[in-house]
């Protein structure tokens, strides 16, 4: 199997052979050290703020989506939601299950964020900004240099949604001023799923000491006490995260996050030049590293068939959509332990579909 979806991704042997061993227990010192030492590498990695915190839940990306907007927004919040695909709308749905007081940037499918967007709630009493970088479900990349201007302009706190862009696209969390990141096992990091990681700085990790949380296992004040020994509250996902040490610990020795982002941008800018003479277009102006979103242009075409050939009859997996975008836009991935011959294999199995009249 040949795996091109956004998550889970291939993962390298190295990896993968931790997933075979017996799992150890957890509340040891040396399990302790190992989690102290994965904190250290991702606030390095993230190039996060000076006295800034990472935590690990069990659990996939949407739960500490959930965590974060549960522990660091209030209900005295105002809150601006860019929602422009189904993860934009994960979001929305958090703050209305939370009762945080939103406003909502409503973008049709494939389009970025502008400026234009953001002027009318420019001076609007906002107290915070939610926002995927990459909605994964599109493919759009947004500006985060022109978020960050508009956050630092108006005194936001800025939570971002890292989930499919860290480790693929640029990001400096203290340039940019960033003040939580989320992101998860399953995508770049190239781990099994099952576990997300909340990056925050010194102004959210007092906002969660401050707010009172109707929850216990997403509550971040355990998670933040508990970290700090190197520990979590309850019995954490120990293989998963023992293979996120080993996985960061290779990204460092491989010339860290630069060398594994010009990585996964020379695989994505390959696939894209190598389906130009083939019935498809990408599908937004502006893309992420991690994958990228295609139209069939063919009339009649399914991008959802595409996906089921794909799957069926060539053992090669890329990433489809549901809802309104189910026949439009499928989605390759770019993340994890592929290589240009991977590309080549996909390029040339969709070569094929074109030849018997299924592309």
């Amino acid at each position: 199997m040949l795996n091109f979806a956004v998550g889970p991704v291939m993962g390298d042997e190295r990896i993968l052979s931790i997933g075979a061993q017996q799992v150890p227990y957890m509340r040891t010192a040396e399990f302790s050290e190992l989690m102290l030492e994965n904190e250290k590498m991702v606030l390095e990695l993230t190039k996060a703020p000076e006295n800034s915190k990472c935590v690990f839940i069990t659990g996939s990306g949407t739960a500490s989506m959930e965590a974060v907007v549960m522990s660091v927004l209030r209900t005295d919040d105002k809150v601006l939601v860019v929602n422009g695909g189904s993860f934009g709308q994960r979001f929305v749905n958090l703050c209305k299950l939370h009762e945080i007081p939103f406003e909502e940037i409503k973008l049709p499918a494939g389009t970025p964020l502008t400026e234009e967007d953001l002027k009318p709630y420019e001076n609007s009493g906002l107290t915070a900004f939610l926002i995927n970088i990459h909605e994964t479900s599109t493919g759009v990349l947004y500006d985060m240099e022109m978020v960050s201007s508009f956050c630092k302009r108006n005194s936001l706190l800025f939570i971002a949604d890292s989930i499919s862009s860290f480790l693929c696209d640029p990001f400096d969390m203290e340039k940019l001023g960033v003040d939580v990141m989320i992101t998860g096992s399953q995508k770049a990091l190239a781990c099994p799923p099952g576990v997300s990681l909340v990056v925050m700085d010194d102004k959210a990790v007092k906002r969660v000491y401050e707010n009172p949380v109707k929850c216990m296992y997403l509550d971040l004040k355990d998670a933040l006490e508990n970290q700090k020994r190197g520990q979590t509250p309850c019995t954490p996902a120990v293989q998963i995260l023992i293979q996120i040490h080993e996985r960061l610990r290779l990204i460092q020795e491989e010339g860290g996050i630069e060398a594994e982002i010009r990585h996964i941008s020379a695989l994505a800018e390959d696939f894209r030049k190598k389906i130009q003479d083939l019935p498809l277009k990408t599908a937004s102006p502006a893309m992420s590293n991690a994958c990228t979103p295609v139209t069939p242009l063919t009339p009649g075409v399914s991008a959802y068939d595409i996906f089921l050939t794909l799957k069926d009859e060539y053992d090669i997996t890329v990433c489809p959509n549901g809802g309104d975008l189910r026949d439009r836009i499928f989605r390759v991935g770019h993340m994890g332990h592929l290589t240009t011959e991977d590309n080549d294999k996909l390029v040339s199995a969709l070569k094929d579909m074109r030849k018997r009249g299924l592309l």
